[in-house]
């Protein structure tokens, strides 16, 4: 059974690999021995990894550094988490975030995925688990690194975090975002209401909720309006499909 991350201390860390740093990440964590047990730990998985104890500090050091992935605690003192990523989506609008939460209920871990986390971990977890993730984010962010979806004349760059319909500007927000790549990604392919739900809010879908049913009503009415032709289209007691 895999060590859980009830006590820094108590796990183990292996000795520090001799390679390159292979990615940058900033870790902010204002529980200092867990901060440092994460950095030793992923440091031996080959990573550059800085600290910040607070969001203020984050904050000017995602200001003047480039890094690859953020490890966001969401309970920090001087600026919480949820305002930190407020903060840095407009300016870094692709930076992955993997969020660290001590609240359980599934309202914050849906708040911290839609005010722009990519993934989240409730306390304590799996040192194991928090570095598949890391992993995962960054190879996805890699992958995605300048690459262009286009279905009919809709174009999504997601390099700049960029939406265009007939060379029409379209503002959406960060989750709107994901949503709609996710949709292009599967184009002319019908996805359900649990895949978008466990892809773009990375939480299991139980039935009870329309936050999917709002969230492509909020695209579908910024990426059809005023166009005759309708891209996304409703698949009766299925799901959705975007498709030219």
């Amino acid at each position: 059974m895999e060590p859980q991350m009830h006590d820094a201390s108590a796990v183990a860390v292996p000795a520090k690999a001799n390679h390159p740093a292979t990615a940058k990440l900033l870790i902010a964590e204002d529980d200092v021995p867990l901060a440092h047990f994460l950095q030793r730990g992923l440091q031996t998985q080959k990573y550059e990894v800085q600290l910040a104890h607070d969001g203020d500090t984050a904050f000017q050091s995602l200001s003047t550094s480039q890094y690859n992935l953020l490890i966001l605690d969401l309970n920090l003192p001087k600026l919480d988490g949820i305002s930190l990523l407020s903060r840095i989506r407009p300016i870094i609008p692709n930076l992955p975030v993997l969020v660290l939460t001590a609240r359980s209920q599934m309202e914050d871990r849906i708040q911290a995925l839609d005010s722009g986390a990519d993934d989240c971990m409730v306390k304590p977890f799996s040192f194991q688990e928090l570095t598949a993730r890391s992993r995962a984010l960054l190879r996805r962010n890699r992958n995605s690194a300048g690459g262009v979806l286009q279905v009919g004349d809709l174009i999504l760059n997601r390099a700049d975090f960029r939406v265009e319909r007939a060379g029409q500007k379209i503002e959406l927000t960060a989750k709107e975002f994901s949503l709609l790549e996710f949709l292009m990604m599967n184009a002319r392919r019908t996805v359900t209401r649990a895949m978008i739900m466990e892809e773009v809010w990375k939480t299991a879908y139980d039935g009870t909720t329309n936050l999917v049913d709002v969230y492509v009503k909020y695209v579908r009415d910024k990426v059809d309006a005023g166009f005759e032709f309708k891209l996304m289209r409703t698949v009766r007691g299925i799901g959705y499909v975007i498709t030219d």
